[in-house]
């Protein structure tokens, strides 16, 4: 592995030819936030399909797509006179030791002239007297749970930042995932389950209930109760620490290979998979479970 001053060097050298190509290449010339925003999009999600994989080749590849992203919206706010790289790193580091007060960082520096490292080691704001001020630093939290906890507290003493608990939730998430932070935000300030076997209540509740509207044929209501009942599973999810976007992908991706298979298998027969009787298919799909157990 590097050492910090190559890992320096690299970042500094990425930032040379991130400025060069933006003079001198006709298409980053012409960029702007709105038209690097589909791409940006599409470098994440790519990301987050070699992460899924493990596939430390191509997240290494992605990362770096990802990078370029950040130095590229820093070099167009540099033009506008509106921050630059270096107000990027510096925010994120004051935001980090801000949020982590269970850290001493006595010694360190904080870019933002409203904030200070008081005697005990937390970064506070310079008028901010906290209520431990006097004493040591405040109780350090043992697991990832608390930690989470810790976070979203002092995320609510941030004085530019969300402005309410759920805030911090971006509109343009995907549903499910937006789900899943939803219910995690609202756990970290103490709305929860006492019990995770609790939730299962809610899951039976919901799915009677949309059992119901479907009955009934209402479509308005059978959307919105088969959103409920969405909602729980993913709840289900989040108390037994699975990641219900992850679930889901995996599932995709075994439905895709073992459908694959009956398609592959159809044609070694000469016919097209549309011809496959329903049992014919159920055949073949039992048999590419087999193959990929």
């Amino acid at each position: 592995m590097h050492t910090k001053e190559e890992k320096l060097k690299a970042f500094a050298r990425l930032l040379d030819v991130q400025e060069r190509l933006r003079k001198e290449c006709p298409w980053d010339s012409k960029q702007t936030n709105e038209s690097l925003r589909p791409n940006t999009i599409e470098e994440t999600f790519e990301l987050a399909d070699a992460l899924l994989k493990n596939d430390s080749k191509n997240i290494c590849k992605e990362l770096g797509d990802i990078m370029e992203h950040v130095i590229f919206y820093s070099t167009l706010g540099e033009e506008k006179a509106e921050f630059d790289v270096a107000d990027v790193c510096n925010a994120q580091s004051d935001k980090l030791m801000f949020r982590h007060d269970f850290i001493d960082w006595t010694g360190w520096s904080v870019s933002r002239p409203d904030m200070v490292v008081n005697t005990t080691g937390q970064v506070v704001y310079k008028d901010e007297v906290l209520q431990n001020s006097e004493g040591s630093q405040a109780d350090a939290p043992t697991t990832a749970p608390q930690v989470e906890t810790t976070w979203e507290q002092r995320k609510q003493r941030e004085r530019d930042g969300n402005t309410s608990v759920l805030s911090g939730v971006p509109d343009s998430l995907p549903s499910l995932i937006k789900a899943y932070r939803i219910q995690d935000k609202a756990r970290n300030v103490g709305f929860d389950w006492e019990e995770k076997e609790q939730v299962w209540d809610k899951v039976y509740e919901e799915l009677g209930e949309l059992k119901e509207e479907l009955k009934r044929g209402d479509k308005h209501r059978s959307t919105e109760e088969f959103g409920d009942f969405l909602f729980s599973l993913i709840n289900a999810a989040r108390l037994y620490h699975i990641n219900p976007d992850n679930a889901l992908e995996f599932t995709n991706q075994k439905f895709i290979k073992r459908f694959n298979y009956i398609e592959e298998a159809a044609k070694a027969n000469g016919v097209m998979i549309k011809d496959l009787t329903l049992a014919e298919m159920d055949e073949l799909w039992e048999e590419a479970k087999a193959l990929n157990k």
